[in-house]
Formats: structure tokens, sequence, C-alpha cells
């Protein structure tokens, strides 16, 4: 009948001194047991009990008592109700983990966009994060909450709370930047290092860049400019359009070479060189790459993708960069010739001089990761700058001849480019000024608080990741009137003087700011003067206005700039 329990025993002799204990009875008796026993699983489930027995005849054996439910909907009603709860007991638990740090900035009273489950507030980035950043500051003001993943981000814009983060408790508590760990051979750049390290990294590299320093590199550097102007020329004498980034990036990449490392690449007029094809991989980063979206949403997963050499950069990019950087290294040391005091100099003679009452130098792990972020840092800054200076030149055509007049009044007779006479051009620092107030290098700061601190009555607790979003800031309008203009005039010297320095920071602020600053500056200021020493920048058909902005990550435009070049009378 439906419902009811059946048992059935089945015997198995142990040992094979009992074997006269088995009849012909009984086997026919454990033959019907077993076809009962298949007849009944055939209609439920079998449950087998086993325990220690003996038979009438003295045998010992184990007996097997099988339970099968006959009701086989019973069964699978109870089955399903378990797997049932067992999964909402998991979803219940895999969402509290998804969204359990959501309710952080409640409770600290500041408002923000709601979060979604495992992805926080990070599907905004979809917009690009600099937009994103522009709709959160015109809503929420001063200070807002986001989450990335579940990671949550303290927004700041208010100047004497950043003035505190990025330069009066800079080394007692917003040291650091944010680091997701996967930096693949990176890990020790100057740019990602931290605490004693990046403080000892730091004072080796800062003499790289003084005032002595960038106007011994001029020369090197002219060298490569008029190459520049030269690929230029081609373009311009056929009256074709130029791709901006297609000259300015092998430019910046032929000095930072050069100037750094004493090799020449020659990438302008060898567009296929490994360098640059290499660099352009190593820059195609995306906030939605698989690799960084699980860091941020599962980050108890960094150790484990460490350990199988998981990197956001690819691999056989960064081992070819750092053979090739072994390579100079190498060579640099065994060679009786005597070489310029370069960047990669600097660094070796922090090994050689190393004096156990000072910082100690750099390790040759250390010498290859500078090297390397100094080519990037450097190829992207400077390309990006000038692409989009030329740009904001080429759809201002009265504030590009207004600084070809002071071209012409500091060189006149295309007289060959001094340091000096560079540096004291004042239109021509507004007018980039005002190009890096509207597409700022650094248009995000970011550190990490080492511990709970209070900042003007608001307590910052140990672990929160603060960013200062630049862009919004330089695009306010109560600020700057008119924003969205090219207004150099902004930064003359009677405006200049007005401006808040924790609200224009294109390169950052404090001792964390962009290290390469200046050596960027001279290298833009540079090419953009012999360029309107002979050439005037003109909109084309093929020249997009208003620029599109990429969303990946970095801030380019999403389509490649194009402009012609045409000879001044």
């Amino acid at each position: 009948m439906p419902g009811h329990v059946f048992l059935y025993v089945q015997h198995k002799i142990k040992g094979s001194g009992h074997d006269t204990c088995v009849t012909t009875e009984r086997r026919e008796k454990e033959r019907k047991q077993k076809t009962r026993r298949e007849k009944l699983g055939r209609h439920g489930v079998l449950l087998l009990l086993v325990r220690r027995d003996v038979d009438p005849a003295g045998c010992p054996h184990h007996t097997a008592v099988c339970v099968s439910f006959k009701n086989y909907w019973l069964c699978s009603a109870i089955s399903t109700f378990c797997s049932s709860f067992i999964l909402l007991h998991l979803f219940h638990v895999f969402h509290r983990y998804s969204c359990w740090t959501y309710g952080t900035f409640k409770r600290l009273g500041v408002p923000g966009p709601s979060p979604i489950p495992f992805f926080g507030t990070m599907l905004k980035y979809r917009k690009g994060f600099f937009n994103f950043d522009e709709e959160c500051y015109k809503k929420y003001g001063k200070m807002w909450g986001i989450f990335d993943g579940r990671q949550p981000v303290l927004c700041i814009t208010d100047p004497a709370m950043i003035k505190t983060i990025l330069i009066k408790e800079c080394y007692s508590f917003f040291t650091n930047r944010r680091n997701f760990r996967l930096n693949g051979p990176l890990y020790d750049a100057v740019n990602i290092a931290e605490d004693d390290q990046w403080r000892r990294i730091r004072s080796i590299l800062s003499p790289s860049f003084t005032s002595g320093r960038l106007k011994e590199m001029l020369d090197i550097m002219k060298q490569h400019s008029a190459v520049l102007i030269s690929s230029m020329k081609k373009k311009a004498d056929k009256d074709e359009p130029l791709e901006l980034k297609e000259f300015f990036g092998p430019y910046s990449m032929d000095v930072v070479t050069s100037t750094a490392f004493s090799v020449d690449i020659d990438s302008l007029n060898n567009p296929s060189d490994p360098f640059v094809t290499n660099i352009k991989k190593m820059l195609k980063f995306d906030f939605f790459n698989p690799i960084f979206l699980a860091v941020v949403i599962f980050p108890f997963l960094i150790p484990v993708l460490e350990k199988l050499d998981f990197a956001f950069f690819p691999t056989s990019v960064t081992d070819f960069f750092y053979a090739a950087l072994q390579k100079i290294k190498i060579e640099r040391e065994t060679s009786k010739q005597k070489t310029r005091v370069d960047f990669l100099q600097l660094m070796i003679d922090s090994q050689q001089n190393n004096d156990s009452k000072q910082d100690k130098g750099l390790t040759d792990h250390e010498i290859l990761s500078q090297a390397m972020i100094f080519l990037f840092a450097g190829y992207e800054t400077t390309s990006s700058s000038l692409t989009f200076l030329s740009y904001n030149l080429a759809t201002n055509p009265r504030v590009m001849k207004k600084l070809q007049e002071e071209v012409d009044a500091t060189f006149p007779n295309k007289a060959p480019i001094q340091y000096q006479e560079l540096m004291q051009m004042e239109y021509l620092d507004c007018v980039i000024n005002e190009s890096l107030r509207l597409f700022p290098i650094a248009s995000r700061l970011e550190r990490v608080a080492k511990a709970s601190v209070e900042i003007n009555g608001f307590v910052i607790p140990k672990g929160m990741v603060v960013i200062v979003p630049t862009w919004p800031m330089h695009r306010d309008p109560e600020i700057w009137p008119e924003p969205e203009k090219f207004k150099p005039e902004r930064f003359s010297k009677e405006n200049k003087e007005t401006i808040d320095p924790y609200i224009y920071m294109p390169f950052g602020a404090g001792p964390r700011n962009c290290i390469g600053m200046r050596f960027a500056l001279v290298l833009v200021k540079l090419a953009i003067v012999e360029i309107l020493q002979r050439y005037s920048f003109s909109v084309c058909k093929e020249t997009e206005i208003p620029i599109e902005l990429g969303v990946q990550g970095l801030l380019q435009p999403k389509r490649p700039i194009k402009l012609k070049l045409v000879p001044r009378s």
C-alpha cells in the first residue's frame, strides 16, 4: 500500500568456515528477498541500515534492513524542499556578502547613489567615470560616497579637506594609493610602492627632474622635436590630415628613451618598432576587464590570482620591456665609455653610492620598474596633453594667433629654442594650464586612510578609499565661468593668484603628485612652440567637434583626433 514501509533482511556470510550454515532453503529465501528488494527499489528510495547478528543456525552474519518509501511523490517533495532550503540559504549568504558594506555611508551620514549587489555603483562607469563624477558632484555637493564593488569610496571636493589629505596628513595617514596587487613585476614602481619604500624611491628619483637637469636635457629633446616637425611636414605638404597621437606618441617615446636611458629608437620613422607596439598594448586598460572586475567584486581572490601570476598588464609586454631595459642597464654597467648622467645613471649611482647612514639605493628590480613606469607615464601623459592642446588651439584660432605672436616675439625668425626663454613664456603657460583644466592628466586622485582620522569634524574610517575627483572641480561653473569654453586668460598673472591650488590640480598635489610633471611640461612646450613657429593647426572634415571621450579607463578621446597643419606665410 502507498505510504507503507517494507523491511527485508540481507545475509552476508562472514568467514569461509561457515559455509555449512548455508542451506538450500536459506539460499532460496535470500533470492526472494533480493527479488523483493529490486521490486521495491523501483517504487521509491532505499535506505540501508547494517547490524551484526546471528542466525538460528548459529552462523554470524550482517543484517541489512532496507526501508523503501513506496510513495515516490512524497519522497520527491521532501527532496525538493531540502534542496530549495539549501539553495535559498546559500543565496541569502551570497546576497549578504555582496552588499553588507553598503550601509557604510548611511552610518556616516554621507549621501550618494544607490549601489547594487556585487557591482556597487561601478556600472555607472559605463558612461565614463569622469561623467559619473560630474553627475555626483552636481547632485551631492562637496562629499559623497560610491562603491567600487563592495569597497566604499569617499569622494571629497572640499579644498580644506583636500589640503589636509594630500599634504598635511600625507605622511601620517594618507601616504598610499589603493593597490589591487595584481601589478605583475611593477609592484615596486614609484606610483605603486607604499610607505618607506615609496619615500626611499621618490627621494632617489627627484634629482632627475630639477631645473638644472631639465636644462641639460633640452638639447636632446630638440633633436627629437626636429624629427617630429619633419614627419609632420610630409603630411602638411600633401594637405593630408594628421592623426595627432600617431605623431605625439612616438615623439614622447623617443624623448623619454633618449633622455632617460641614452637610447635612440627613432619610433617616429619606425612606427612598428616593438617599443611602440608594446606600449600601446600596455595602455589598453578597461574598468570592465574580467580580471579587474573579479578583484574588485571578490577581493579574497587576490592572493590566489597572485599565486597564478595573473596581472592587469599583459605578461608579454612587461617581459619585453624588462628584458630590453635589463640589456640597456647591463651594457651601461659593463661599458668603459663615459655616459651622460641620465635617469638610468642616477638610479645606478644610488646602488654604487649606497651609504649605511643614508637611505639604501635601489635594487636591480626597482631600477627596472622605475624605468618602465617612466616610459609608460612619459608616453601617455605628454602625448595625450599635446593632442588635447592641439585640438584646443585648432578650435580656438584667436587663442592660437595670440600664442603665435608670443612665440615670434620670444624666438624671432624661427630662432632656436632656449630653456630660460621657453620657461618665461607667460601666455604659453596660460594656454597649457587651460588645456589641462579641461583635460587633466590626473582626473582622479586616490589615497587610502591608514588609520581613522578626523578632518574638519568628519571622521574618515581606517581603510577608507578617498578620491579627489579633479574633473568636475575643473568644470564647476561657480569657480570657472563658462567652464566648457577654452579661455587661457583664466590663468593670467592677475587671475592666477585667485585660483585655489586645491581646486586646480592637473598633476595632483602634495608629496605624492606626478614626479615627472616638470619634465612633461618642457616636452609639451618645446613641441608646441616649434610647431607654431612654422604651422597653424586647422580643423578639417575629419575633425570631430566636440570630442567624445572614451570610457574604458584613461582620459582619452574615443576616436583619434585629426587636424590639418597649415604652413605660416
